[in-house]
């Protein structure tokens, strides 16, 4: 139902009438109108102004709520459909033409009759990437940005990472979800709704991957076959990420995202090219935003926290000038895992933080002493795929998403393990987790399918950090180079970051394999392209003792 002049109120807030606009035009600066709902505060004043841009529909559930909750707040609150999106005109091509769309918007709102001139950003996900993509162009009236759970770029920590293509979460929401807004796939897996052939992981099983949309909708779907066609970090890549150009973004940035979200790594990588301009970060033990369990862990009930009362008292800080402590605190909040502790740094990295290296060691072990010559080898199969128990995903994709317990898989004779001895006292870490492999496939491609693991005292394995690269990728995202069989190389698999203790008790371990289906497609390892290969060839890989994975070591919460 369309809202037009409705005034509102809500005990739980300040009593004071709120005033909603709806279907209110806003004229890009090639002609095409694009429509928002406004909230203000019903009296006379000009008020600061927060906006967010969206390809989910201004009148989608919850939206009302939020709106509502900052104009109670004393703010003007403008919810927008992006171009080509519900009531918005145009031809929606995601993230596109959100940049400059973004600017109109700020300045068209900076200069109505109920704005004083002060506009800042919000929203997470696809919302919170619309802010970036909108800051790289420096509108002049735009004052602070609150992105949550958001990426910086979109091949990097969207679509793709280490080369290797996010099929679960990107055909889910590239091609199910946003182009037809047809039958949601946690409903695939019934077989009262849905014939076997339309099972959701036997559409992605199908080969080749590039028709994977007619097989599920009979339907092109032009940008998820653009994402496909260019493997590579490129040109059309380019044009959606801020990660090269941070140093246009002329004002503060505060990031908010979790352990377990798809896009952790545009929160850090986000606080970390914006630091110099006063930014501000919070991870917590989350998925796609905020709770106290995720996965099959329990986080403790200081693990939940309302993003809503970090944002607010962001921009009553930059927008409103509210002395309220922000500028004497530290910048970078952490939730420790394992301690289940919440601590505020002064920086990420955290300064002080020694790298160890814990190297993969005989007798599937793990060491911080490095060991002999040695090797472990396992097949790769593609038609036998390691299947997705848990990861870092979001949106209603059907992987299961956060830490679960990694046992079943590690009884397959295609994912290596290792594992330490139990620790006799806690070891902290905190920062950027890699992989250094020295490994070698006799096939031209394979993936490297890395996890960090805290191992409990009853056995269950929980992951705290994941990574994958694709090997043609080894050198540069950029310029892909097929492997020379047998021969080894040096790969690092960026594993992201995390914040956890290993308690006494428990050991740390180290899964490897060369699949994740099906949140990663699965690699075909003939080194033909990703869209047209329909033949798959077994590997026999082999990794190195003395591989290590780097742990950023600290002093414990």
């Amino acid at each position: 139902m369309k809202l037009s002049a409705l005034f509102l109120s809500l005990a739980c807030f300040a009593q004071e009438k709120i005033r909603v606009d709806s279907h209110v035009p806003v004229r890009m600066r090639d002609g095409v109108i694009l429509y928002a709902d406004v909230y203000r505060p019903d009296k006379a004043g000009r008020f600061p102004v927060a906006v967010t841009r969206t390809p989910y529909g201004t009148q989608r559930d919850g939206v009302h709520a939020g709106m509502i909750k900052i104009a109670q707040h004393g703010y003007v609150a403008i919810t927008q459909d992006v171009r080509g999106r519900f009531e918005s005109d145009g031809k929606w091509e995601p993230f596109r033409d959100e940049g400059k769309d973004g600017y109109d918007t700020i300045e068209w709102a900076a200069k109505q009759p109920w704005s004083n001139g002060k506009v800042a950003s919000v929203g997470g996900s696809y919302l919170g990437n619309n802010q970036w993509l909108t800051g790289a162009e420096a509108p002049p009236s735009l004052v602070a940005m609150f992105p949550r759970v958001a990426s910086t770029s979109i091949y990097h920590n969207w679509a793709f990472h280490g080369g290797a293509f996010r099929l679960s979460f990107n055909y889910g929401w590239g091609v199910v979800r946003m182009p037809f807004r047809i039958m949601q796939p946690q409903y695939w897996h019934t077989e009262t709704f849905t014939p076997a052939e339309m099972k959701y992981e036997n559409i992605l099983a199908h080969a080749p991957l590039g028709e994977g949309d007619l097989f599920s909708s009979h339907s092109k779907v032009q940008h998820y076959r653009d994402w496909l066609a260019h493997e590579a970090y490129d040109a059309y890549w380019e044009h959606t990420s801020v990660e090269h150009r941070f140093d246009k973004i002329k004002v503060p940035v505060h990031t908010l995202g979790g352990w377990f979200d798809i896009f952790v790594a545009g929160t850090i990588n986000g606080y970390v090219g914006m630091k110099k301009k006063g930014a501000r970060m919070v991870v917590g033990p989350w998925g796609h935003g905020p709770s106290r369990k995720f996965g099959e862990i329990d986080f403790g009930p200081d693990a939940n926290r309302s993003a809503d009362a970090y944002e607010l008292r962001w921009l009553d800080y930059h927008l409103k000038g509210i002395q309220n402590g922000l500028d004497k605190e530290p910048p970078v909040e952490i939730f420790y895992m394992g301690a289940n502790k919440w601590r505020k740094e002064t920086d990420w990295p955290i300064p002080g933080a020694v790298e160890k290296p814990l190297y993969l060691a005989a007798l599937k072990g793990l060491s911080f002493a490095k060991p002999g010559a040695g090797d472990d080898s396992y097949t790769s199969d593609p038609a036998n795929p390691v299947p997705t128990l848990s990861g870092n995903n979001c949106c209603g994709t059907p992987t299961l998403a956060g830490p679960r317990d990694q046992r079943a898989i590690e009884k397959r004779p295609d994912v290596l393990s290792y594992t330490s001895e139990e620790m006799i006292s806690p070891l902290a870490i905190a920062g950027p987790v890699k992989m250094k492999l020295r490994a070698s496939s006799d096939a031209p491609d394979t993936d490297w399918m890395v996890r960090l693991i805290d191992v409990y005292p009853d056995g269950a394995a929980m992951p705290i950090a994941e990574g994958i690269l694709r090997a043609r990728f080894r050198e540069s995202l950029s310029k892909p180079k097929l492997l020379e069989p047998g021969k080894v190389y040096d790969f690092e698999v960026d594993m992201v970051g995390t914040a956890n203790v290993f308690l006494p008790g428990h050991r740390i371990r180290v899964d490897i394999m060369s699949s994740n289906f099906p949140q990663f497609s699965v690699n075909p390892q003939t080194g033909e392209p990703l869209a047209s290969a329909a033949k798959t060839r077994k590997a026999v890989n082999r990794i190195l003792h003395g591989s290590y994975i780097a742990l950023p070591v600290v002093t414990a919460p």
